[in-house]
């Protein structure tokens, strides 16, 4: 799957990754839903940075579609809100 994190280039992330990251997903609607600032922002922090550290970055020149879109890390939690899906941001 391509996943683009917006405002940086796109990583390609092997299925096989996905029960990791949508643990952190969980983690980060959890501190959405309780309006937690300090903690949505180490939970979208955790998120992306697991997103780095598992995917492959493609080359800045490629064009591919991105499957899946993830906010930027300075994202407000009200823009994150208006990402959401009722699933999170990794689709289960």
């Amino acid at each position: 799957m391509i996943v683009r994190i917006m405002g940086e280039s796109q990583v390609k992330l092997a299925d096989s990754h996905f029960t990791e990251l949508n643990k952190l997903d969980d983690e980060l609607l959890e501190e959405m839903e309780s309006g937690d600032e300090p903690g949505f922002r180490r939970a979208l922090g955790a998120l992306l940075d697991k997103v780095r550290e598992l995917g492959e970055p493609l080359p800045d020149d490629a064009q591919e579609p991105s499957e899946l879109i993830l906010p930027a890390p300075d994202a407000t939690l009200d823009e994150v809100r208006q990402m959401l899906s009722d699933d999170g941001l990794i689709p289960g």
